[in-house]
């Protein structure tokens, strides 16, 4: 039978980790100046790719990190390092250049992985997934990472409109204040990892 507390409980921590209203202006930033048609794939793409790189996590997560011998900190620090780099290139304006980023996808990285798929959201996942009892519990916990995806898609889909209401300046403001932000998750993120492996070590 279908746990609604269960999906509750999945949905909110994935909402509150993977964070749709904090997103859009990083999407804005990172898909600037590309077509508005381009966009709307991107969003598209940005959220499946967060939902296959959750699911393969969900399915296999802990067994692919035994395999390959990579902790959950270690995940941490990697997926905060890699942000960072990003988060540094918004900050200096060096996204804003055509010849190193138009044909780059930034739906597949950094978005798709690791600012969506991130490691809190894939530790989260796996420990529901192996707390889950049963099919009704399992059907609620996959029910609940699919209407999260939804909702992203959604959220950056329709940021699309914001664009048009703050022009090409305010895409600039916006890309400068999502480096800030997304320097200061990246730092977070490296800190939180550094701390697990000082309580491991």
């Amino acid at each position: 039978m279908f746990d609604v507390a269960v999906f509750g409980s999945l949905f909110l921590t994935l909402f509150v980790i993977m964070d749709p209203p904090g997103i859009t202006p990083i999407f804005l930033a990172l898909t600037s100046g590309r077509p508005a048609k381009v966009q709307r794939r991107m969003a598209g793409q940005a959220a499946a790719v967060a939902f296959g790189v959750i699911a393969v996590f969900g399915i296999g997560g802990q067994q692919i990190l035994d395999y390959l011998h990579v902790s959950v900190p270690a995940l941490m620090i990697a997926g905060g390092l890699l942000l960072l780099l990003i988060a540094l290139d918004l900050l200096t304006g060096k996204n804003d250049e055509p010849t190193q980023t138009k044909d780059v996808n930034v739906a597949l990285v950094p978005l798709g992985m690791p600012l969506l798929a991130g490691p809190g959201a894939i530790v989260s996942v796996i420990l529901a997934v192996q707390h889950a009892r049963g099919i009704g519990d399992q059907v609620a916990v996959w029910t609940a990472i699919a209407a999260m995806h939804a909702v992203l898609w959604v959220t950056m889909r329709y940021s699309l409109l914001i664009i048009r209401v703050i022009k090409e300046g305010g895409v600039v403001l916006v890309t400068r204040l999502s480096g800030m932000m997304l320097s200061a998750i990246a730092v977070q993120q490296i800190i939180n990892g550094v701390i697990q492996v000082a309580h491991t070590a």
